[in-house]
Parts: structure tokens; sequence; C-alpha cells
């Protein structure tokens, strides 16, 4: 057996003994004992495998199986094809994922010269991420965070046989009594909110319903449910209610608004963080006090959680009364429509920029219990691979109950190549729900947005593209519907064909600033 075979084969039992159950593959000469042993790893049972042509896909594909509680990795051949993965392990650090990295290398005896698709692969993804130099290094793999395994592999490339891995064994081990993290107390007294950001979970509802206080969450927080989470919570943030807060106790990855923000850094309210995951834990804002947990020393004046509800009924009657007025279906009414089509056990991956905003806005009100996920990239927040993304959650949460992704124009196409997939490869069930403005909508409601820059505006941020999508989406084969009224929408989404589909929402982008001003003004 050639060194080469016998590394990749030893790698790849490696990685099956740790858990991997999905590896994510992108065609090449380099890599192909790897590939040949996951192939064979694959027949054999231990995994599952997926191809994809395009190795910034397949990063993404991994990722968004990592997303939802699969352990995957992704393999890629040397030179620039291991730079494509950049983005999705960027994502992953940021967001404290264990996403595996499986890269295949030259020997070392070829770096430092000009040898064919031969650069410094060790260390490329830079100081956040773990990288292993394979055979030199020990195999471990990170629990928080991506691991980079590097693989040297020296010709011949291709094995001699067939590779008949048996089930690894998997000795019991005995469980460690979990250590229950002492909780600090929070005295009752101080108007406080609860925030929970991105992947906070549900000790942040938790807390704000024991307490009585008032739940600001975000859609992929894991903590919008029940009765104390608010639906306006920023449009509340700047009225003297808003104002009256002394104290905000915060988890997760808070992105999405800029009231919060503003809220976190300003002079006289007490901040207590709870921990988060990811390279950066250090808040970007001032923290009085860091805890492990926290609970409270009793119950609140309902008053003051009474008071919250009451101002964010009214500001959510007046927002939907203000949409509903539109002349043209809205990006709103988009991310309402399918906040509302996500069944019990159901599956809702977003987009960044705009449509996770709107959605934040208009999230319908999900009950506790029923294990709707709302899963979104917010560790960088970028635009890239989110249909990738979602097609690796979708494949990687087989016990849901429907799977759905909302995303816009300039998203979409931004990873188009997610919806390349072989003739053999698995498709999940999924609807990816495009708001289609022709554009960078979001840009318009930010300072670039302003009329004083109308001038270079449309080139430097609109960038409308004049893609037909549905063209788009003949050419790999996958239904598309195209609606422009909620009505429509709302029977796109009732009627799943199964497999992958698109419904492409047309909606304005030349009165989304306008739209935002008149939202952000209203007031309980």
């Amino acid at each position: 057996m050639s060194p080469s075979t016998a590394l990749a084969r030893s790698v790849l039992t490696a990685l099956v003994e740790a858990g991997v159950t999905e590896l994510v593959v992108s065609p090449g000469s380099r890599n192909a004992p790897l590939s040949f042993a996951a192939h064979d790893a694959a027949a054999a049972g231990l995994l599952r495998l997926h191809t994809r042509v395009d190795e910034r896909t397949a990063g993404f594909l991994a990722l968004g199986l990592t997303k939802v509680g699969a352990r995957a990795a992704v393999l890629c051949t040397s030179g620039t094809a291991v730079a494509n993965l950049h983005p999705a392990v960027l994502e992953a650090a940021h967001t404290g994922l264990p996403l595996v990295v499986l890269t295949a290398d030259r020997p070392a005896r070829l770096r430092g010269t000009g040898a064919n698709q031969t650069t410094d692969q060790v260390g490329i993804f830079g100081r956040l991420v773990t990288t292993r130099d394979l055979p030199d290094d020990a195999l471990v793999l990170e629990a928080d965070g991506p691991t980079h395994l590097n693989v040297q592999l020296d010709e011949p490339l291709v094995p001699e046989d067939r590779w008949q891995p048996e089930p690894p064994l998997v000795e019991e081990v005995a469980q460690r009594p979990s250590r229950e993290l002492r909780a600090e107390r929070l005295v009752i007294g101080p108007r406080t909110v609860v925030v929970a950001g991105d992947d906070a979970g549900p000790p942040a509802r938790v807390l704000a319903e024991r307490a009585g206080w008032p739940l600001l969450a975000e859609p992929t927080s894991g903590s919008r449910t029940g009765d104390h989470a608010l639906r306006c919570y920023r449009l509340l943030l700047d009225t003297d209610l808003g104002r009256s807060v002394e104290r905000v106790v915060v988890a997760g990855h808070p992105t999405l608004s800029r009231p919060v923000t503003r809220l976190l850094s300003r002079e006289g309210v007490e901040v207590v963080s709870l921990p988060t995951r990811g390279a950066w834990p250090e808040r970007p804002f001032p923290v009085d006090r860091h805890v492990a947990a926290v609970e409270a020393d009793g119950t609140d004046d309902p008053a003051w959680l009474a008071a919250w509800l009451e101002a964010d009924r009214s500001v959510a009657r007046q927002l939907d009364r203000l949409l509903a007025a539109e002349p043209a279906l809205t990006p709103h009414e988009v991310a309402a429509a399918v906040s509302r089509a996500v069944p019990p056990g159901g599956l809702l991956y977003v987009g960044a920029s705009s449509p996770v905003r709107d959605l934040d806005l208009v999230v319908a009100r999900y009950e506790v219990g029923d294990r709707r996920k709302v899963v979104a990239n917010r560790g960088l927040a970028g635009i890239d691979g989110t249909v990738s993304s979602a097609v690796g959650a979708a494949l990687g949460r087989s016990h849901g109950s429907r799977n759905l992704a909302l995303m816009g124009d300039v998203t979409f196409l931004h990873d188009s190549g997610g919806l390349v997939l072989g003739p053999h490869e698995e498709r999940p069930d999924l609807t990816i729900v495009v708001a289609n403005d022709d554009g960078g909508a979001i840009f318009s409601m930010l300072e670039q947005g302003a009329p004083e820059h109308a001038g270079p505006f449309e080139a430097l941020f609109g960038t409308p593209h004049g893609v037909d999508l549905a063209s788009l989406c003949a050419a790999t084969r996958t239904p598309h519907w195209r609606v422009d009224t909620v009505a429509e929408l709302e029977h796109a989404l009732a009627s799943p064909n199964g497999g992958i589909e698109v419904v492409e929402a047309v909606v304005e982008r030349r009165t989304r600033r306008d739209l935002d001003e008149r939202i952000r003004a209203l007031r309980p």
C-alpha cells in the first residue's frame, strides 16, 4: 500500500471515530487518496458523501450541515481550492462551529518551490483556526471551532485496491456528571430587559419569564417563543419606555439592530453579559458584569412587562396597517408569509442583509416546545454561501417537518452555484423564497442611501442586475414560481413540489427608504 493511500485511510478512520458523519468533497487530483477513502467509507455506511464542483459551495454546504448538529467535514485539493473555503471557515470560527476542513497538499519537500498548485497552506486560515499538518502533527479535532487538517500526499495518488473499512469500535465512556454552573443572582429593582442575540438559546427566554422581564429576541436567537418575546422591540427603544431601561442581560450574539447597539452602549445602563460562542467572545460594548449563568432574585413588578407588551401590540397593529396599505408587495409581507409557513418542527434558514431584519419585525409568534428552528450565518453576517448553507441544513435535519429559506436577490445570485447538484446527489425538500428588488435594498436605508448620494448610489450600492431568475433556475432544472402579491405567495408556500424549489417574490426597491422611515417613526 502506498504511503498516501495509508495516510488517507488513517485520516478517514480517525474522522469516523471522532463522529464525522457527513463529508463534502470537491473534485481534484491531489486529494484523490482522500476522496477514494471517503468513497469507500461511504460505501461501508460509515458516513454520507456529497460532491460539489465549487469549493466555496462545498464549504458552506458543510457549514449548514454543522449548523443543525451534524459533524461534517469538507475536502478539497491544493492551491486556490483551499482559499475558496475561507469564507465558510471564517463563519464557522466566529460562531464556534466544529467544522472539519480537510485539504490535500504537496509533500513538504515541494513547499517554497514553483511546483504546480503549491502554495503555503499551513495556517492559511489565520490565527483563528487550528491547523494540523499531517502526518507531522497529531490528528486532534477542536470541539468549539473549526479544525484544518492539511494532508501531505505524494504520488502515487490512486489506491491499488478498494478499502473495506470496519465500523469503529466505540468504547463506553463513563459520563462525567455535568457540572452545574453557579448562577449569579440579580436583585429585582433596576428596570431590566433581556436581549437575546443569535444562538442565545432557550435560557434567555426562561430567565425573562421567571423574572417578569421583557424579552428582546432576534429571530435566530432560539429564544423567540413564549409570551415575553416582543415583536417590534427595536421600534420601542428610542421611546420614553426604551429610554427608561436601567439594566440589560445580554445573551448570544446581537447584530441586527442599531437601537439595540445604542442601548447596550448607553451611559447609565448596566450590562450583564452571558458567555457567547465564537473566536472572539469579548463584547463590542462596555460590560459591567460577565457571568457564567444568571437568575433573578424574585419576580419584577408586572407593570414593567405590561407596559412593554401593550406598547408592542400598539406598534405591531400600526405596522400591519401600514404594510397592508402599500400598493405593492413589501419585503416585510414576504418575510411574514414565510414565517407563518414554518410548521412545528420546521426549519427556516434566513439570509443576511435586509431579510433577517424584515423577519425580525414581523415573525409569527411561535409557541414554546414547537421546535421550530430559525438559523442564519450571523458569525460574520455575510451574504455568501446562503443557498448552500440552507441546502446543508435541510440535508442535516432529516427529522424536521419542512424546510424553508428566505433571502434577497443579491444573496441568491451570490450563491446560485448552490443549485448545481449532480444527478446522483441527494436533494432535500427545500423551498427558497427570494425577495427580488433587483439590487441591494439595505444600502438605501443606510447613510449611503441619503438623497445627497443619489448620483453614485445605483452604481456603487444599488447594483441592479437585471437577472431573469426563472431562466437561471431553469438552467439547473430547479422549479420556479414568480409571485407579486401576498395571496400568490401564500398559495405557492402552501403547495410545495418537493425537492429544491425557488419562489421569487417581486418587491419594490425604489420606495424602500421611505417605507423604512415611516416604519421607524411608528410610536405606541
